[in-house]
């Protein structure tokens, strides 16, 4: 089954990623709805079946990761300024983009850990899959944009190749590793709330950062966002 979960996880990163070399209208998207869903079904999932595991597994410990995990995400912000967001800052005349490439890159590796792990939660493996795959769509489609723009469409395929297969070949990392013995177990539980922590920060940022100018509240990207939350309560069903 991780094998179906993986490949459903890289051919949905690679559409978000090919639409831009598809149609140019792709450049003109507003993704800041779909940010604001997968930013607060993200949330849902972390604070639903990821936190739990990590607090089961590692007890009071687990805070201590979790709070390292959300500055390990502000310290890769600063290499991909903001793009794991869904969207940047920087003037496109001076974007970094060896830079940015090299913190997504990090931050896609960093997704795919927990998804190799076995939880005691059945619901939990493919609720998270569903969450990050929601979370790489607007990603892939703002990777492939900015290559698109600076370098062309040929590199801009095999970046967006390249990042797609990344969060899968993690998850297959992780679960060849926790499959080798308890201690390899005992180190990748370690990595959950340091994820977790991560992920928090991604969603809360793109909370605040998705929507309207003034990154305010409007009716849209309310219901966004409560659509995020009820699928992540709805993964309760199938525990």
């Amino acid at each position: 089954m991780l094998f179906y979960y993986n490949l459903l996880l890289f051919l949905l990163t690679l559409v978000g990623g090919c639409l831009p070399l598809m149609t140019a209208k792709a450049k003109n998207i507003n993704s800041s709805y779909l940010l604001a869903f997968s930013g607060s079904f993200l949330l849902s999932i972390t604070f639903l079946h990821l936190l739990p595991e990590s607090f089961n597994n590692l007890s009071g410990k687990a805070g201590y990761l979790l709070l390292a995990g959300f500055f390990v995400q502000l310290l890769i912000q600063r290499f991909t300024h903001g793009a794991e967001h869904g969207h940047t800052h920087l003037d496109e005349h001076h974007i970094p983009l060896v830079s940015i490439l090299a913190g997504l890159s990090l931050h896609a590796l960093l997704e795919g850990l927990p998804l190799g792990f076995t939880y005691s939660d059945r619901a939990a493996t493919p609720s998270l899959y569903l969450a990050i795959a929601a979370h790489k769509v607007p990603e892939a489609m703002l990777v492939s944009n900015l290559v698109l723009h600076l370098r062309g469409k040929h590199k801009a395929g095999i970046v967006v190749l390249i990042f797609a297969l990344i969060t899968p070949a993690a998850s297959f990392l992780t679960s060849f590793l926790g499959g080798t013995g308890q201690q390899a177990h005992n180190v990748i539980a370690l990595l959950l709330p340091l994820v977790a922590g991560s992920f928090i920060h991604i969603a809360t940022t793109i909370f605040f950062e998705s929507g309207t100018k003034l990154h305010a509240m409007n009716g849209r990207k309310i219901i966004a966002i409560l659509t995020g939350v009820c699928l992540g309560l709805l993964s309760l069903l199938f525990e």
